[in-house]
């Protein structure tokens, strides 16, 4: 009879340090390591979301860039962690979908890591250079049915949330054009700008300083409602029902953290996104997306089954 007691005495032992721990947390400093440079909408996101979140429960969010590998570097160094909630991702819905275009990556997205909280979504812009006579979607199907083999869409990196998004236009809306890899948004934009290529499908944030200018032409969001940052742009779907596309944002922690700091984690990014950043990222073209944890979880799984859908037959690999 000795062992049953001895037995539930450990796993009553064991519920409370969890319990206690989860209600201490966090004690010290939490790493928020984001994979990618300095810079853009997930460095920016992600900065806003720690600093709220220092504010939040009494503890610095210390935000560390760990770029390379298409974000494999950063994010494998989540993995490896120990999860004590005191190191945690903050990554794009490349992180989910990249890894399927590599033919090996040091993790598993679904076995490493515990979700925590989707952040945000974004739609993108369908944005094309300027002198071409391309004003929307139709025009743009036109033109492409009238010059067979000479359209060339950018895409910013292998496997990114564009590159998905214009593998999955080019079927929908039967649209024959030829896909670049780029290193980067910044030479694709440049090259847009100049009239090397003909479109690109990327964050409205990164079009939308080009296009109000009149540098580019924005003639599409990917969204299922228009954008109120660019409320005279229709959506993709307007033209080409059925069609919708977001780039998303999110949290996780190693997998093994307990289930209470993953909740209280969630909880604490929900009143963030509750507040002031709703209204400040609205404008930048963000939907804040607050939600429980079993939420996000679904959320990932049904987008990992269609990015793996559009890689497959877009043949999209990593050479």
């Amino acid at each position: 009879m000795l062992r049953p007691i001895r037995l539930l005495a450990a796993l009553g032992l064991a519920f409370v340090t969890l319990a206690s721990a989860a209600q201490g947390y966090p004690a010290r400093p939490v790493k928020f390591v984001i994979p990618f440079p300095p810079g853009g909408t997930l460095d920016t996101l992600g900065r806003s979301l720690a600093q709220k979140l220092s504010d939040q429960m009494g503890q610095p969010f210390i935000v560390e860039n760990k770029p390379g590998g298409n974000g494999t570097i950063g994010a494998d160094n989540v993995a490896k962690a120990q999860a004590d909630g005191y190191t945690l991702l903050f990554n794009a819905s490349t992180f989910v979908s990249a890894p399927m275009t590599m033919k090996s990556v040091p993790y598993s997205v679904t076995r490493d890591f515990a979700p925590v909280a989707l952040v945000a979504k974004a739609p993108l812009s369908v944005a094309v250079n300027k002198d071409l006579p391309i004003t929307d979607i139709k025009s743009l199907q036109a033109y492409a049915k009238a010059n067979p083999g000479k359209l060339t869409f950018a895409v910013g990196s292998i496997g990114s949330a564009g590159h998905l998004a214009t593998e999955l236009l080019k079927r929908s809306a039967g649209i024959d054009y030829t896909v670049i890899p780029y290193k980067g948004t910044a030479p694709a934009f440049q090259d847009l700008i100049g009239g090397q290529i003909a479109g690109f499908i990327d964050p409205i944030l990164g079009s939308l300083q080009y296009h109000k200018s009149g540098m580019l032409r924005v003639i599409a969001v990917t969204g299922d409602k228009r954008a109120p940052n660019l409320p005279e742009v229709p959506t993709v779907g307007e033209t080409v029902r059925g069609y919708e596309f977001y780039s998303w944002y999110g949290l996780w922690a190693p997998a093994k953290v307990a289930p209470e700091i993953v909740q209280r984690l969630n909880a604490e990014v929900n009143k963030a996104l509750a507040g002031d950043m709703r209204e400040k990222f609205s404008q930048q073209g963000l939907l804040l997306t607050p939600g429980p944890v079993a939420d996000f979880a679904r959320f990932q799984q049904d987008d990992m089954a269609r990015a793996q859908k559009i890689i497959t037959e877009g043949h999209i690999r990593v050479e």
